[in-house]
């Protein structure tokens, strides 16, 4: 299982110098001495002529020329300097691909694993999974599942802290991706333990909550596994998988001050690579960590989230994005905070926080 996943210098001897108790002299002839010493040139009057010539040329004093010269001829080195930086790169790598080349076997094709070749920023599942692997031998939706958990489970130095995994059913997410597509934006509210608010209306306290802006976006279908061929100038076939998708989570308060700057809580991300040919999607979810000194109310010391405030708004993703019946209130909420925001009602909201709602 755990294939499948990816993941001074010696001291210089001192040598004591052997110094003679004489004292070496030499003796040099004056003619000698003489012969040795090269009398100085001054450049500057040799060629006095011949730089204000060229100066008046160009319509430059001598000194405005000196600097010209100065600055075409450190151009000329670091123009130099980067050409050779270059070439010693590109032997660098042609080097290593010789080596890596010559390293395989050249009998037994590989698999080739299709890749994206756009600008989606969402981490590939190639780099998480060891998808060559994979597909050497047949893995059951089962088997991939539990591998999916078991690296989730791993991280953190064996903790899983700062993360979430799940595997969704591919009917399933067709129908959230489907609501989220007419719907992509959301608020949900999390429940705040040991803090009450009080209600102007009413002298009692009631339980706090803090909301949560969540967000979809779409980032198109990943290539079928199925493509999967040795033939290296192959073109992969069109894809059939859903769109690979993204949630953010930020905290309301913050997305009102800073909307498209803030920082997200939450993401997470349907990975749909396994949608055909296994009937799964890959839900991975990442909390962010924390810079600061400061922690969130929530938090749990190194990131902004509690891993049970994140389970918690991973789950009001299903809840109101997965309609089924007997659940119409949250359907005309979502539907009523888009259509209809001034209408919206934040108490019906609340009766859906908690996790047995």
């Amino acid at each position: 299982m755990q294939s499948l996943v990816r993941h001074p210098a010696r001291a210089v001897p001192q040598y004591s110098l052997l110094l003679w108790q004489g004292a070496c002299r030499f003796s040099t002839s004056k003619r000698l001495r003489e012969g040795l010493i090269t009398p100085k040139v001054n450049y500057e009057a040799k060629y006095a002529e011949k730089l204000q010539k060229r100066a008046a040329q160009q319509g430059l004093s001598v000194e405005q020329l000196r600097q010209k010269l100065k600055e075409e001829e450190a151009a000329l080195r670091r123009e130099k300097t980067a050409s050779a930086a270059q070439a010693r790169d590109a032997s660098t790598s042609s080097s290593a691909r010789t080596q890596k080349n010559s390293a395989a076997p050249a009998s037994t094709p590989t698999a080739r694993i299709p890749t994206r070749t756009d600008s989606s920023p969402v981490k590939p599942l190639s780099g998480i999974l060891n998808l060559e692997k994979l597909s050497e031998t047949p893995h059951t939706a089962e088997q991939i599942s539990l591998l999916w958990r078991a690296y989730h489970a791993s991280r953190s130095k064996g903790t899983g802290r700062g993360y979430l995994c799940a595997t969704v059913p591919v009917d399933a997410y067709e129908k959230m991706v489907s609501v989220a597509s007419k719907y992509p934006s959301f608020v949900l509210p999390v429940p705040r333990e040991g803090v009450e608010a009080a209600d102007e209306k009413t002298p009692e306290t009631k339980k706090a909550y803090e909301f949560h802006f969540m967000e979809w976006g779409f980032h198109g279908p990943p290539l079928e596994l199925k493509s999967v061929t040795t033939d290296l100038f192959a073109k992969p076939r069109p894809s059939n998988n859903p769109q690979t998708s993204t949630i953010l989570f930020t905290p309301l308060q913050e997305y009102k001050h800073r909307a498209s700057f803030a920082t997200p809580y939450l993401v997470l991300t349907n990975y749909t690579d396994f949608a055909r040919s296994h009937g799964i999607v890959l839900l991975r979810g990442e909390i962010t960590s924390t810079t600061s000194g400061s922690i969130d109310a929530g938090g749990d010391g190194r990131y902004m989230l509690s891993q049970q405030d994140a389970q918690l708004l991973a789950m009001g993703v299903q809840k109101f994005y997965l309609w089924s019946e007997g659940k119409g209130e949250r359907e005309e909420l979502l539907k009523t905070f888009h259509d209809d925001p001034s209408s919206f009602e934040w108490e019906k909201l609340l009766k859906h926080a908690d996790i047995s709602a």
